[in-house]
């Protein structure tokens, strides 16, 4: 007996309807390929750009070869989950106070890993209530996939001149994450680029991390410097970091395709702790101290923990 055939574009439609239900603001279908990233992405680690990240490095092409990751892959199914912070303080103003700390915007609600990964998991799983078992992989950025890539291609937004993802109705403060699958579902239009001749990002840049359009040095970026490098910051950098403890804005703060950020609708998502604006002497405080693993549940992200986080922020400064 034959199995019945699937209707695809039928359960594109019924998964993008299953993931509006889960707090995904939107999805989109892109194929596998992404030659020319390919290119990109080995140019940059060839030039160093990626710093102590060598996990960039080991993986290599996997990162740009999902069916590596995920053997079978014929598509990837991209999902954005918006993360503005609409009730937080002003950004600006934490920043112009010397006397605060100043945590990135994404992570001042909770881990958005677990987050996003419990909804991609839960949106696999009802699709194969529907359709069957199939092969499929739920990855978040902490698995090595060029996410920006394939978000482009399902057509969710362009790469914009900071390397951020920027989508016309929702600036770019937004998660992504992706299920790689063996359906070939229909794919999207890739998202044309609308930076135009725009480069306000690229002197907003404390540090001059972005050292040409497109083109992001990690070493010198605030982001990376506070939540990935592992070393002590360099002097030359301590200056113009200012008091970002936790990640970097400036970016995406000047950019104007921002004026349409969607404020988060996951409640998750809203700030806790009083982390967007919190007093630098109550997190010297925190360091250290019994419950400083509740206070920073956000930044979880932090690869070497709480002593690593004191030493990248603070000690260098001492």
């Amino acid at each position: 007996m034959t199995a019945p055939r699937i209707d695809l574009e039928e359960v594109k439609r019924e998964l993008a309807e299953r993931a509006a239900a889960l707090g995904f603001a939107a999805i989109g279908v892109a194929h596998i390929e992404i030659p020319e990233d390919e290119r990109h992405l080995l140019k940059w680690l060839a030039q160093g750009f990626h710093g102590e990240m060598d996990y960039m490095e080991r993986h290599g092409v996997v990162r740009s070869r999902p069916q590596q990751l995920a053997p079978g892959t014929v598509r990837v199914v991209s999902a954005r989950m918006d993360y503005w912070p609409q009730d937080s303080h002003e950004p600006e103003a934490v920043l112009a106070d010397p006397t605060l700390g100043y945590v990135s915007r994404y992570a001042l609600g909770r881990d958005y890993h677990k987050i996003l990964r419990r909804a991609l998991a839960t949106l696999a799983a009802l699709l194969a209530e529907r359709i069957g078992p199939f092969g499929y992989r739920v990855c978040v950025d902490s698995a090595p996939v060029l996410e920006k890539a394939h978000a482009r291609n399902a057509g969710l937004g362009w790469i914009g001149k900071h390397t951020n993802l920027i989508a016309r109705d929702a600036g770019s403060y937004f998660f992504l994450g992706e299920i790689l699958t063996d359906l070939a579902l229909p794919v999207d239009e890739p998202a044309s680029a609308h930076c135009g001749s725009c480069e306000a990002c690229i002197p907003a840049c404390p540090t001059g991390a972005i050292v040409a359009p497109y083109r992001l040095d990690a070493r010198r970026c605030i982001s990376y410097l506070t939540i990935e490098h592992h070393s002590a910051i360099p002097l030359e950098l301590r200056p113009a970091i200012g008091n970002r403890i936790f990640g970097c804005d400036d970016c995406q703060l000047v950019c104007p395709w921002n004026k349409f950020a969607r404020a988060a609708a996951h409640p998750d998502f809203k700030v806790r702790h009083n982390l967007d604006a919190t007093a630098l002497t109550a997190v010297a405080t925190a360091i250290g101290a019994p419950t400083f693993a509740e206070i920073s549940q956000p930044l979880d992200a932090v690869p070497a923990g709480a002593s690593a986080f004191a030493f990248r922020t603070f000690g260098p400064w001492a």
